[in-house]
């Protein structure tokens, strides 16, 4: 299972499925700056719609999803550029045995790994996989950096993916869902970076933003929340693949 920019319409969720994901779904997420994308997005996305089934809190208060924000904090790691954080993991499903969905995203490592540090991150995942048959374990993609189709940050994404396609893994596919605007363009070859900074000309410099682009040609059809290092609009399309990633884990078939 992949998400990625085609699982970005919130409207194409049943609410029936948010409700699978709210009753079956415990989960805890680590991270750091970039990775807040997703749950400052989840933040305001209930406010957007007018529905509070699209809240969410640590232990499930109020029929609320559970979802444990910085959840290994506690045990030292932060997100996956953190030495120890497959055995903060661990540590904490030892100690929290009703979690059964972790996923954790990176700050800028993958910017500057190796293809063995990526092997390294894929290796312990899947013995994560083996030892915690019960949890489901969601792979994540680095940001966007700028260095576009040709740079090491497309390459290590790549081994990501590949792997993850094939034997069978889940990923949310943070670069993707930031290499397309909300029609459908495509901005990676165009030098896109974190901020959807982008270079429209081809003459080597990043010279618009496309989210900020988009925002206002479509003032209704976005809402303003945290996006670190990012726009808003970032935010809600992360938002909206992260309830597409629990629907599909709370049982949908995405139909």
């Amino acid at each position: 299972m992949t998400i990625d920019h085609a699982c970005c319409d919130i409207s194409a969720v049943p609410r029936s499925a948010i409700q699978g994901a709210i009753d079956n779904l415990h989960i805890a997420y680590g991270h750091t700056s970039h990775g807040s994308q997703l749950t400052t997005g989840m933040d305001g996305l209930a406010d957007f719609l007018g529905d509070d089934l699209y809240n969410y809190s640590n232990g499930g208060a109020g029929g609320t999803l559970d979802l444990h924000d910085y959840a290994f904090n506690s045990y030292g790691a932060y997100d996956l550029g953190s030495a120890t954080w497959s055995a903060a993991t661990r540590s904490y499903l030892d100690a929290n045995p009703d979690v059964n969905v972790v996923i954790w995203s990176w700050c800028g490592q993958v910017s500057t790994a190796d293809a063995s540090y990526m092997d390294a991150y894929l290796s312990s995942m899947n013995q994560l996989e083996a030892d915690y048959p019960g949890v489901i374990f969601v792979y994540m993609t680095g940001h966007l950096d700028g260095s576009g189709e040709s740079g090491n940050l497309h390459l290590r994404n790549e081994m990501i993916r590949l792997y993850c396609e094939a034997n069978d893994k889940i990923l949310y596919d943070f670069a993707d869902i930031e290499s397309y605007d909300p029609d459908g363009a495509y901005y990676l070859d165009m030098a896109a970076n974190d901020a959807c900074d982008y270079d429209s000309d081809g003459n080597d410099s990043r010279d618009s933003n496309w989210a900020i682009n988009w925002q206002g040609a479509n003032a209704d059809e976005w809402y303003s929340c945290t996006s670190a290092h990012s726009q808003p609009l970032n935010a809600n399309r992360k938002a909206y693949a992260a309830w597409h990633l629990w629907a599909r884990l709370g049982g949908w078939d995405g139909e």
